[in-house]
């Protein structure tokens, strides 16, 4: 998806949000961690920009898994991924 040039406010930024968390949780339902953690990352950076008003505005199913049940799996207390290439 090509870069946006002016920034999502308001509904669009609640759907960008749902959006990336369900693709996320699509990733992780697949097994395939390398990219569930990176749609993570950008859908927690997109969450963070929201009001208090706006994240009550996201499903609750959602908002759990995004701060809970991922941060979980994916928080900075776990071992980083290492790298695929053997030394």
């Amino acid at each position: 998806m090509a870069n946006q040039e002016t920034p999502l406010i308001g509904e669009a930024l609640i759907k960008e949000v749902c959006r990336r968390i369900r693709v996320a949780r699509s990733y992780w339902d697949a097994h395939n961690n390398a990219a569930c953690r990176g749609e993570r990352e950008r859908a927690l950076a997109l969450y963070n920009k929201l009001t208090k008003e706006e994240k009550e505005q996201i499903p609750q199913v959602l908002r759990v898994w995004l701060r809970y049940r991922s941060e979980k799996y994916f928080g900075t207390h776990r071992t980083p991924p290492k790298s695929k290439r053997k030394s």
